[in-house]
């Protein structure tokens, strides 16, 4: 929480607010606080700067830059440092010239490979125009000079390339047409690719943001956008997509990487990749330096202290490393037992058996020395130094100390399960077993059961499983059920490395079986309902089972959705009613039916008759030929269109509207009514033949004969398509749209 407040971004913004309302004097130990909180915050040395500068405090102006410009390779801020160069120079004649032209030429060397410094070499070119030349051979020193930062520039891949090489083509061409013929053609090719990988430089660099502070990760999803946005631009610089020579390529590589770490100053994975890419370059000493650095930035980061000092070590710098490793221990309080072991194996490597002895010696009278630097020492002695005994009294001189410690206990049984020291391994566990309490003495258990599974006799390992029930027992939630027998014990004994003496399935099965037993006798409380008389309605249930909740059933509703109003038809109660219980058929009886047992609202009288005659379904599923057998013995009344209900005098632009579609659509039909009648007759007859013969048993000749009516149907759809659409209220009844669009 202190972390998180220090590293505030709020509250960097309101100090750096405030000093801007101080007088110099009084925003001095403001600016302090701040830039030692960020160090790399570029946008606050460049206001501290300028508070000096506007009162011409010209050498606290020049501490400043000294203490920052290196570490912060922003164009703003260096394009300050050079105005203040060029400012103080200014009068001072030609030596304030030179001063002012190594301060562009020593600014270009850090940030010139910026993508933003284009303004900065359109600078100093101005500048070098502007020289004075007393005499010829100045004259052409000065375009000498001009054309070599003109020719430097047009291969920077910057925002202002493009208009570099323009102005290099005037400047040649105004100096020699001749010359210019050749150096463009040789520039050109140069010149085209610094553009293109401007192109795809730009795409990295806009999914930077570079107004970030550098702050400690967090894990915020910007911040790690911005860490994989770096990654991906350093990853394209190290390509060297522009085929530039090596230095310079190095050079352009550190540059980005000094620019990364101004924003993820706080993640250590940039300074171990920035301090291995010097490394495999070959450049040794700028890793170490990069490391050095990384210490300041990260002093409790032992990561970067223990690559610090394993390079040092590869490179055969002992005393370098040594350094490193006793600033790990520091003054001993704070020291880690992980340190402790590190420095006794480096000092094992680096001076041998006795240095290592002499320090774990010391380390063990050290307050942090946990049973793990026994446990590393012992095992050093055991396999480096070949000294069985020495590890074998250290293992026992830990065991007093560490008695309680299920982990060492194991760790000095596989020593001695190495030695083949069996009965030794036996007495351990038995030492320790009487000293552990159950809850800790788990793995102990378990390891003693491996053992004696695996060397000792069957009497020995039956005892030792039943034993271990007895610990355990009261552990476990089954109580006494823990205590018997089961097959799992069979597995565990016969069982070896990934081999097992049942199926995967059998596996399963067993372990379902023995979570079904652990479980059989927990209790699960229903919960209660909320409509209960005798709870009050702020009072909460509990003893509920975390694990099942069940859901209240008899508080289940039907959904009910509205009709739309203004139908013919009665429109039901809008309340959601509880589930039926019976089930008896759906049935429609007079008036406003019963909200249990109601049929769809607005059928036609035909098929609203044949749903009544339906039986009732048995399950979500009723059998398919049942009722196609039912469908095919079921005969539907056909009224004729003058006896169907007509619209109200309420609705007559849906009668319009149906009666205009009606004759719209049956009109091709009534042309050929005179071969139609005959042909819908003999439909009429073929209908009835199939209905009147018996109804058969194989489902195959079901299907068969409702084909043969559909086709029959089909033909005579126009007498029966008349009774189906001979009314506006029966298609709005039922699809809620008016008939003649049926």
């Amino acid at each position: 929480m202190e972390e998180d407040k220090k590293y505030s971004v709020e509250s960097a913004e309101s100090l750096a607010n405030q000093a801007l309302r101080l007088p110099i004097t009084d925003a001095v130990p403001v600016y302090e606080q701040l830039l030692a909180t960020f160090p790399t915050a570029a946008k606050y040395w460049k206001q501290y700067v300028e508070a000096h500068m506007a009162v011409n405090n010209d050498d606290a102006t020049k501490q400043i830059f000294s203490r920052c410009l290196l570490n912060c390779l922003q164009i703003p801020l260096w394009r300050c440092y050079i105005n203040f160069i060029r400012k103080a120079n200014d009068k001072k004649g030609p030596e304030g010239q030179e001063e002012t032209r190594k301060a562009y030429d020593f600014m270009l060397s850090y940030v010139g490979s910026d993508i933003a410094s284009g303004p900065v070499w359109t600078e100093y070119i101005n500048f070098l125009k502007s020289l004075p030349a007393q005499n010829p051979q100045e004259e052409s020193q000065r375009m000498l000079a001009v054309r070599k930062v003109y020719q430097r520039a047009i291969v920077t891949p910057t925002h202002h390339v493009e208009q570099h090489w323009r102005d290099y083509e005037n400047f040649e061409n105004s100096v020699s047409r001749a010359l210019a013929k050749g150096l463009v053609s040789e520039y050109q090719p140069k010149y085209n690719s610094a553009r293109a990988v401007y192109r795809e430089r730009k795409k990295y660099v806009d999914e930077i943001d570079w107004n970030l502070l550098a702050v400690p990760p967090s894990g915020s999803v910007k911040e790690e956008m911005q860490w994989t946005a770096w990654k991906k631009f350093l990853a394209f610089e190290k390509e060297n997509p522009q085929r530039i020579d090596a230095v310079s390529a190095n050079k352009r590589i550190s540059f980005t990487y000094e620019q990364c770490l101004m924003y993820l100053y706080h993640y250590p994975d940039i300074w171990f990749d920035y301090a291995t890419w010097h490394a495999k370059s070959g450049s040794i000493e700028s890793a170490i330096k990069v490391y050095q650095r990384s210490l300041k930035a990260l002093p409790d980061c032992a990561l970067l202290r223990y690559a610090y000092a394993e390079l040092e070590e590869s490179r055969g710098a002992i005393q370098p490393a040594k350094k490193v490793y006793e600033g790990l221990l520091g003054d001993g309080v704070n020291t880690t037992a992980l340190s402790h072991i590190q420095y006794i194996r480096f000092l094992r490597r680096t001076e041998g058996v006795e240095a290592a002895r002499k320090y774990f010696i010391d380390a063990r009278k050290s307050p942090n020395c946990t049973y793990h630097v026994y446990v590393a020492y012992a095992t050093m002695a055991f396999c480096m130094d070949k000294d069985t005994k020495y590890a074998h009294n250290v293992f026992e001189v830990g065991l007093k100390r560490f008695m309680h410690e299920p982990g060492y206990i194991l760790e000095y049984a596989d020593f001695l399960s190495r030695l083949n020291d069996d009965r030794n391994i036996r007495a351990l566990f038995e030492r320790a077993l009487s000293s552990l309490p159950p809850e800790d003495s788990v793995e102990v258990w378990k390891r003693f059961v491996q053992f004696e599974q695996t060397y000792g006799d069957l009497a020995s390992m039956l005892k030792v499983e039943q034993r271990r029930k007895e610990a355990l027992a009261g552990m476990s939630e089954g109580g006494a059920s823990a205590l018997d027998n089961s097959l799992q014990d069979v597995i565990s004994r016969y069982s070896f490395m990934d081999l097992w003496p049942c199926s995967s399935k059998e596996l399963d099965h067993l372990s379902r079986q023995d979570w079904l037993s652990s479980n059989a006798n927990k209790k699960v409380e229903k919960l209660t309902p909320a409509n209960d008389t005798d709870k009050s309605p702020g009072q909460i249930v509990s003893n509920v089972s975390t694990k099942a909740v069940y859901p209240d059933t008899s508080r289940m509703l039907v959904y009910e959705p509205r009709q739309n109003p203004g139908l013919n038809t009665p429109v039901p109660p809008s309340t959601a009613t509880p589930l039926p219980t019976s089930s008896a058929p759906l049935v429609v009886t007079g008036g406003v039916p019963n909200a249990a047992n109601i049929i769809p609202l607005a059928l036609p009288p035909a098929l609203a008759a044949f749903l009544a005659s339906l039986p009732p379904a048995e399950g979500p599923f009723p059998d398919v030929d049942y009722v196609i057998s039912i469908c095919l013995q079921s005969t539907l009344p056909i009224m004729e269109p003058t006896k169907l209900p007509t619209q109200p005098q309420a609705r007559p632009a849906s009668s319009d509207v149906s009666g205009s579609s009606k004759s719209h659509l049956f009109k091709p039909r009534d042309r050929q009514h005179g071969k139609r009648k005959d042909a819908d007759r003999q439909d009429d007859d073929d209908t009835t033949t199939v209905q009147s013969q018996p109804l058969p048993k194989d489902a195959f000749k079901i299907r068969q004969i409702r084909k043969a009516r559909a086709a029959s149907t089909q033909s005579g759809a126009a007498s029966f398509g008349s009774v189906q659409t001979g009314s506006a209220s029966y298609g709005s009844g039922f699809s809620g749209e008016h008939s003649g669009s049926f």
